[in-house]
């Protein structure tokens, strides 16, 4: 058979089902099922058959055709605090990765961790006909959230748990006692912790897991050994400044919720004339690039960023199915570096 003008125009599905000697829907379910095999499509051997020939043959659906037929326009939308944030960029990448294999495309948009500007966001987002939403900047007292629910508007959570709501995140609890097992079995006695903003299920549950493990080790911990803070160098030094001020004589480590605040801290102690890793240990939050590239290594929790974005939006798909979904931790580990160690 002469297919030499088969490459002067687009193929379609039934091109493709003509070759194969199956119907066009067959061949349609499969292409467009988010599953490795449609369900009740076809056997695992057509689906390779379908698959390969659409590679082979350079098949590529009409977007429009698709969104009129399936009422899908295979978009999500992102809502982070601000992608500025190495952690939250780290997170979005995964998202991206994850979301081009199943065939989504995805948009992000800044809230600034405004609730004000969640809502408006997510309006504009669900304007454009996303299927659904990832939303990584959830306050614990969000409104949004049960709203969103009630209109019946698909999304799952990242990085920030709320609970009752589906969500990928790392395990921050543990993360949290993964650090005071470490200081503890370093000999320390009197810490302090940078606790990040009360709002957010990562700063809350960090402290609340250090916390709990400091004194189920036989420590002391008071409120006023627990600083809240922002999420940055700037909010880091000055939650360290406070810290070093008020405590006579000052703690001999410090935990900080995320590696910026602990970055922001450590140039506190240098202003104080402390030597970090000597005079008094310091231990961040996520692993970022930076950590391990300081002049004095940070030690930090490894939050498996990449690989929350790629859960978040597994997840989603899960509640587009019309699936029950449940909350997803990923484990972290603890990284020793020279500023603890």
């Amino acid at each position: 058979m002469d297919d030499t003008g088969a490459g002067d125009r687009t193929v379609t599905l039934k091109d493709l089902a003509n070759e194969l000697g199956i119907h066009p829907s067959t061949v349609s379910r499969v292409l467009h099922s988010g599953s490795d095999v449609a369900r009740g499509a076809a056997s695992v051997e057509t689906a390779e058959r379908v698959r390969d020939l659409a590679r082979k043959r350079g098949y590529s659906p009409d977007p429009q055709a698709t969104g009129l037929r399936t009422r899908r326009t295979q978009l999500l939308g992102v809502i982070v605090p601000r992608l500025s944030d190495l952690v939250l960029a780290i997170m979005y990448e995964g998202i991206e990765e994850a979301a081009a294999e199943l065939g989504y495309s995805t948009f992000v948009m800044n809230s600034q961790d405004d609730p004000d500007e969640q809502r408006r966001k997510a309006d504009i987002m669900l304007a454009r006909r996303v299927d659904g939403l990832i939303i990584g900047d959830a306050h614990l007292d969000s409104n949004l959230l049960p709203d969103l629910t009630a209109r019946k508007v698909p999304f799952v959570l990242m990085n920030r748990r709320v609970h009752g709501y589906p969500s990928a995140t790392c395990d921050d609890t543990l993360g949290g006692q993964l650090v005071a097992d470490h200081l503890w079995s370093q000999g320390h006695r009197k810490v302090s912790v940078i606790a990040g903003e009360p709002y957010a299920s990562t700063a809350v549950d960090r402290t609340a897991g250090f916390i709990e493990r400091w004194r189920s080790l036989g420590g002391n911990i008071s409120d006023n050994d627990v600083v809240w803070s922002r999420f940055d160098t700037a909010g880091g030094r000055e939650a360290a400044e406070s810290i070093l001020t008020r405590s006579k004589p000052h703690p001999t480590a410090l935990f900080a919720v995320n590696d910026f605040a602990a970055i922001g801290a450590m140039g506190a102690l240098r202003s104080h004339g402390l030597t970090v890793g000597r005079d008094v240990a310091v231990v961040g939050f996520n692993d970022t690039s930076l950590a391990a590239e300081l002049p004095i290594p940070l030690s930090s929790v490894r939050s498996p960023m990449l690989d929350i974005g790629r859960a978040a939006v597994k997840l989603v798909q899960r509640v587009l199915r019309g699936e029950r979904v449940e909350p997803e931790m990923l484990k972290p580990m603890l990284c020793i570096r020279e500023s603890s160690a």
